[in-house]
């Protein structure tokens, strides 16, 4: 059963939607996409305040990243890359822009969101690698924003968990061990959502299971197999992980996604905990002002942040 304060948020929401979402051109998508987050964002959190700056890429791409820095940033204990959702296709800086201050100003860290490369325009893998790229400049003390304290975690929302969990099993492959916790919120983490969720909630509010084919065709392209590093739930291996929370909501065909991932990371002696957002739906982090259910989840994801920050 969707919480109360759901079935007002999905309301609200839909009035930012005209029509059939699938059949609007890309440029309405992302326009209604824009206009429905700028409705949910307040201003900023007193005492948080942005910088932002460009990084340019081993390959020569430049592309804006945004640091969300806490009241007494000299005390901060660590930081936290933030990989917005939207389905690979949607979203930017400002439309997250609610979750990253929020998250700054609740746990005291840093927050460093990225502007990665959208598709169709730019097709898998240009995400992943400018959300690496980030990733090993953060790791190397290259980040334009001056020193940033303590250790690095990773955290991201729906195609931005994908991100964030596909970034940290690439650091692992490579040998890094400076990545401290991976937060996931409504994450899509393979090719097809896992079962059951992907069939007993096909037709859930916010997002159908038609979006999710739609949006990784878009990305993907149907050349996954070329890229498989860039699908958690194709990798060989879940050894060697940092600690992982992976949340899913319950009406969502994504919802067991977190599930299985976490399940395959303890199963590899990892540690993972993938709790269950009950009457939730997939976006609903927006909801932050007013659902209870979005609170508990938003503290979760703070707690997990500030125990895995650098001690």
């Amino acid at each position: 059963m969707l919480e109360p304060e759901m079935l007002a948020f999905i309301e609200r929401t839909s009035r930012f939607y005209e029509g059939d979402r699938g059949a609007a051109t890309l440029a309405e998508q992302r326009a209604m996409y824009a206009r429905a987050a700028a409705a949910f964002t307040p201003p900023l959190p007193d005492g948080v305040t942005t910088q932002d700056a460009r990084l340019i890429s081993a390959d020569g791409h430049a592309f804006a990243i945004r640091l969300y820095a806490p009241a007494d940033r000299a005390q901060s204990r660590g930081t936290v890359l933030f990989f917005h959702g939207g389905g690979f296709v949607l979203g930017s800086l400002d439309s997250h822009d609610l979750i990253t201050a929020r998250i700054a100003a609740d746990t005291g860290l840093c927050v460093v969101a990225v502007d990665y490369r959208l598709a169709p325009e730019h097709p898998a893998p240009a995400a992943h690698e400018d959300c690496l790229a980030v990733a090993r400049a953060a790791l190397d003390g290259r980040l334009p924003f001056g020193p940033l304290p303590g250790t690095l975690q990773l955290a991201g929302d729906s195609a931005g968990g994908t991100l964030a969990a596909s970034v940290a099993l690439r650091l692992r492959d490579e040998g890094t061990v400076d990545v401290s916790g991976v937060a996931l919120v409504y994450p899509m983490l393979g090719l097809e959502p896992q079962l059951p969720s992907r069939d007993t909630h096909a037709g859930a509010p916010m997002l159908t299971l038609a979006d999710v084919r739609r949006y990784g065709a878009l990305y993907w392209g149907g050349h996954e197999r070329d890229h498989a590093w860039t699908v958690p739930l194709e990798a060989s291996r879940y050894d060697g992980l940092p600690p992982v929370l992976a949340i899913g909501v319950e009406h969502d065909p994504l919802c067991d996604d977190a599930r299985v991932f976490a399940e395959r990371i303890l199963a590899a002696g990892g540690q993972a905990h993938a709790p269950v957002g009950t009457g939730l739906v997939h976006g609903a982090w927006r909801a932050l002002a007013t659902s209870p259910g979005v609170q508990w989840m938003h503290r979760e994801v703070c707690r997990f942040l500030i125990a895995h920050a650098a001690k």
